[in-house]
C-alpha cells in the first residue's frame, strides 16, 4: 500500500470561489509533482464543487467535497490513473480501498484543510481523508486505525457523490460513460436492507417534556424565546433545520408569513431541491409566532413586505445558521431529557438525549397522521414530491397490514 501522505485538494467553498493555487503553496507542489492530467482532473473537481455551491446547501458542499477528495487523491497517489479512463472494476478497487484504507490516511478527530499562516494557506499535517469516530472515552488514548469501517450510510454517500461527478463531466463532454453508476450495483460491501424502518421520532409524552421545559425557559428567561419559536416551528411547520437558516441564495423573513382572502396563515419556504412551497400555519402557532414577535419589539403579526429576518443571530445582523439553530434546540433537549429522567427515568427519556433537530419534522408529521390528517395535505405540507413518499416514511400502509396479519399467526 502506497506511503504516500495525501493532502487536501478543496477548501470551504467561500475560500474555492477565491482560489488561487499559488496562495496555497502545499498544494501547489503537490499538483506540480504529479502528471499534468492530476491538474487537469483537480481543475475539473474544481468545477464540479464550484457548480455545487452554487446550487446546493453548504452541508451538501461539504459532503461531496469530502468525497470527491478522496476519490481524486486514490487516482492521483494510489491508482495512478485519469479519471476518465476508469472502468467499473476500477471504481469497485476503489469501493475496496474505502472500506480498508492504509492508516495513514485515517485520523480520529474532525481537522480543518488549510491554516492562515503570513497570508498563505498552508496544509494542516494532522488532516487525513477519512476519520474514524473514537468514543470518548477513547480520546485520550491510542485508536486502533485498523478498526475502520465505512458505515452503509457513508458508502452510499460515497457512491452517490462519484455518480453524480461523473454525470457533471458527462455533461461538460470530459468524459463519456459513467462507471460508478453501473459498479454500484456489484459492490460487495453493500447489504441489501430489508428492514422495517422506524420513524426518528419523539413521543407525546417527550414531546410535551421538550415543549414545556422551552416555554418555562422562556417565561424565566426572555432570551430563551427565540429557542421556544425555533423548536416549535420544527415540530409543527414540518421545517427542516436549513429551511429556517440564512443562506447565500435564500433569506427567511417574517414577510414568509402570508395571510389569504379567506384569513388562513400560510408560510413560504424555500425547500429541498431549490423548490419553494408554501405551507399551512395552524391557528395554535400564531400564539408562539406572536410572543417571538413581540419580545424583539415587533407588532403581533407580520404584514408583507415585512423584511425582519425570521430568526435574528444572537450578535450582529441577519439570520441565523443551521449550525447556530442546531445548538439552540440542543440547549432544550439537554435540559428537557434532565428534567424528564429525573420524574421519569432513563428508560422513558432516553430518547430525548438521542433526538437531532430533524426528529422534531417526523414527529410533527407522525401525529398528524396519528390524529387522523389526509395524507395528501400532509404531503403537500411537507414537501414531499408525491403522497407515496409520505405513506413510506409516516403511514407504511403494507407493513402495518404485514403486522396484523401476523399476529394471527398460531403456535400449535
Amino acid at each position: 500500500m502506497p506511503k504516500t501522505t495525501p493532502v487536501p485538494l478543496y477548501p470551504t467553498y467561500i475560500e474555492l470561489c477565491e482560489l488561487e493555487l499559488c496562495d496555497y503553496p502545499n498544494l501547489n507542489d503537490f499538483t506540480k509533482n504529479m502528471p499534468k492530467w492530476c491538474l487537469t482532473h483537480w481543475q475539473w473537481g474544481k468545477s464540479f464543487l464550484e457548480y455545487t455551491g452554487r446550487n446546493k446547501s453548504v452541508h451538501t458542499y461539504d459532503r461531496f467535497r469530502n468525497e470527491i477528495e478522496k476519490f481524486l487523491l486514490w487516482s492521483f497517489i494510489v491508482k495512478k490513473r485519469p479519471v476518465d479512463e476508469l472502468r467499473k472494476t476500477d471504481i469497485l478497487e476503489y469501493a475496496d480501498f474505502c472500506w480498508k484504507p492504509p492508516i495513514n490516511w485515517i485520523s480520529t478527530s474532525n481537522q480543518e484543510r488549510f491554516k492562515l499562516k503570513n497570508s498563505y494557506f498552508t496544509v494542516n499535517e494532522q488532516w487525513r481523508p477519512f476519520k474514524l469516530q473514537a468514543a470518548k472515552s477513547q480520546l485520550s488514548k491510542e485508536v486502533d486505525k485498523k478498526k475502520y469501517r465505512p458505515s452503509q450510510q457513508t458508502l452510499t454517500s460515497t457512491f452517490t457523490a462519484i455518480i453524480v461527478f461523473y454525470n457533471y463531466l458527462m455533461a461538460e463532454e470530459f468524459c463519456y460513460g459513467n462507471p460508478a453508476q453501473i459498479a454500484k450495483k456489484d459492490c460487495k460491501h453493500f447489504i441489501s436492507d430489508a428492514q422495517v424502518k422506524e420513524v426518528k421520532r419523539l413521543s407525546s409524552s417527550q414531546w410535551q417534556y421538550l415543549l414545556d421545559t422551552a416555554v418555562d425557559m422562556a417565561n424565566e428567561d426572555p432570551i430563551y424565546e427565540r429557542n421556544l419559536f425555533v423548536i416549535a416551528s420544527l415540530k409543527t411547520l414540518f421545517l427542516r433545520i436549513s429551511e429556517l437558516s440564512e443562506r447565500d441564495n435564500w433569506s427567511p423573513v417574517m414577510g414568509h408569513f402570508w395571510q389569504d382572502e379567506d384569513n388562513n396563515w400560510w408560510l413560504k419556504i424555500f425547500g429541498k431541491g431549490r423548490k419553494l412551497r408554501d405551507t399551512t400555519v395552524p391557528s395554535d402557532f400564531i400564539p408562539f409566532l406572536k410572543r417571538y414577535r413581540l419580545y424583539r419589539g415587533l407588532s403581533g403579526l407580520p404584514t408583507t413586505g415585512d423584511n425582519n429576518v425570521l430568526v435574528e443571530k444572537i450578535r450582529g445582523q441577519g439570520g441565523m445558521t443551521s449550525r447556530h439553530l442546531r445548538r439552540l434546540v440542543q440547549d432544550i433537549f439537554d435540559h428537557a431529557y434532565s428534567r424528564m429522567r429525573q420524574l421519569e427515568g432513563e428508560n422513558k427519556s432516553i430518547k430525548l438525549k438521542e433526538a437531532t433537530t430533524h426528529w422534531l419534522r417526523h414527529t410533527g408529521a407522525s401525529m398528524e397522521i396519528e390524529r387522523g390528517r389526509a395524507l395528501k395535505d400532509l404531503s403537500e405540507d411537507l414537501g414531499h414530491a408525491s403522497m407515496a413518499t409520505t405513506d413510506t416514511i409516516y403511514v407504511q400502509s403494507e407493513n402495518k397490514m404485514r403486522a396484523e396479519s401476523g399476529k394471527k399467526r398460531k403456535v400449535d
